[in-house]
């Protein structure tokens, strides 16, 4: 079996943390695997917002939380930073475009032993006014539709669940 293919079979999601920033060199090269994702014309619609801050983690994690229904929640399980993908909000192939670059991370980052985890609701989160005024302060310009969050750090435990058994009928032959 390929390589590429038992980082695969063996991801999982990661839902406990260190509380402890991975390596520049490591973050590098999740990024690197989302900006080489396929993309719709190959038009590379898409972008990546690196969070290390810990102030702008947790401001997201509330309004995470908040579209949520769950203010006392973290979303982002303790992970101490995370990778935001948006998308441009006219480009046909915004979701798909921005699910390869999500799916080319996730790989990575599992390859690397990184623990990691797709966290939805970024699509509202930047709808909002206060999702918008953060892409301002950050130099983002232009409509964009959030996609979604990737979180990172290293697993508080080296156990991480296995996967579940593949279902019945998932592949059709014509």
């Amino acid at each position: 079996m390929s390589d590429i293919l038992n980082e695969l079979i063996s991801r999982r999601s990661c839902r406990s943390y260190k509380d402890q920033l991975i390596t520049k060199e490591e973050l590098d090269k999740i990024l690197t695997a989302g900006k080489y994702a396929a993309s719709g014309k190959g038009k590379q619609a898409t972008i990546i917002i690196s969070v290390t801050s810990r102030e702008l983690r947790d401001r997201l994690s509330k309004m995470n939380a908040a579209v949520l229904g769950n203010p006392e929640f973290d979303p982002f399980y303790g992970a101490p930073q995370l990778l935001i993908v948006l998308a441009q909000k006219d480009f046909p192939t915004a979701v798909y475009d921005g699910s390869l670059v999500m799916g080319n991370m996730m790989a990575e980052a599992s390859s690397l032993g990184i623990g990691n985890c797709w966290i939805h609701r970024a699509k509202e989160e930047f709808e909002s006014d206060e999702g918008k005024k953060i892409l301002k302060d950050l130099g983002i310009e232009g409509e964009w539709e959030g996609i979604a969050h990737l979180i990172l750090g290293y697993p508080a435990s080296a156990e991480l669940p296995k996967a579940a058994p593949r279902k019945e009928n998932f592949v059709y032959t014509a």
